[in-house]
């Protein structure tokens, strides 16, 4: 399976770390009660089709990225660097 890249290009997926749900990118305040943290951390969909993920290049340029991918098919269809989409 190949990730493309938005600063190395197509990379193989043993270059990168998958780190969980794209969500995680949207934290509660940091005053938020603790129901609201153990829900972020705890609480998640597990979709079966098109998804959003954090992944990590680990041995390339050390990108955090959003990579758009289908978790039955397993094809990726982009990917977007993180701190573009957090924006």
């Amino acid at each position: 399976m190949l990730i493309p890249c938005p600063q190395c290009g197509p990379r193989d997926i043993r270059e990168f770390t998958c780190k969980g749900h794209e969500t995680y990118m949207h934290r509660p305040s940091p005053a938020a009660p603790p129901e609201a943290w153990d829900d972020h951390l705890h609480n998640r969909d597990n979709p079966a089709g098109p998804t959003r993920e954090m992944w990590h290049h680990v041995a390339g340029c050390g990108a955090w990225l959003v990579v758009e991918r289908n978790t039955v098919t397993h094809a990726v269809t982009g990917a977007m660097l993180a701190r573009e989409v957090a924006r």
